[in-house]
């Protein structure tokens, strides 16, 4: 099942707004911070240009936000080093996703940006 068309709209606008502001422009050929949407999940991701060819970037997943249409909640997950999914214990789900944002932003336990 997809986001509601409202709630895609408003988490595009925040990420992309969250994504342009947090590398400088100086920085921007080494380091990009982006999104994407499927389904029912968002997910943040940095790339990085290849460094055997730099014309080709590579990504790592930062976090996954996950909405429930049922509780109209998020919920946040951080990856491991294979990339696989787990559920960020500190802070609970919530109905506002800048508060899931602002923990990944925050990064309190070193577990989105190291």
């Amino acid at each position: 099942m997809a986001l509601p068309e409202f709630t895609k709209k408003m988490v595009e606008v925040k990420l992309a707004r969250y994504c342009a502001e947090k590398i400088p422009d100086h920085a921007r050929h080494q380091i990009r911070i982006a999104f994407k949407i499927r389904g029912n999940s968002v997910t943040l991701f940095e790339e990085r240009p290849y460094y055997q060819d730099n014309s080709i970037w590579t990504s790592m997943p930062i976090a996954n936000f996950r909405f429930d249409p049922n509780t109209t909640k998020w919920t946040l997950y951080c990856a491991d080093r294979n990339s696989k999914w787990f559920l960020y214990m500190d802070i609970d789900s919530k109905e506002n996703f800048d508060d899931l944002l602002s923990e990944v932003d925050r990064d309190p336990t070193g577990i989105f940006w190291g």
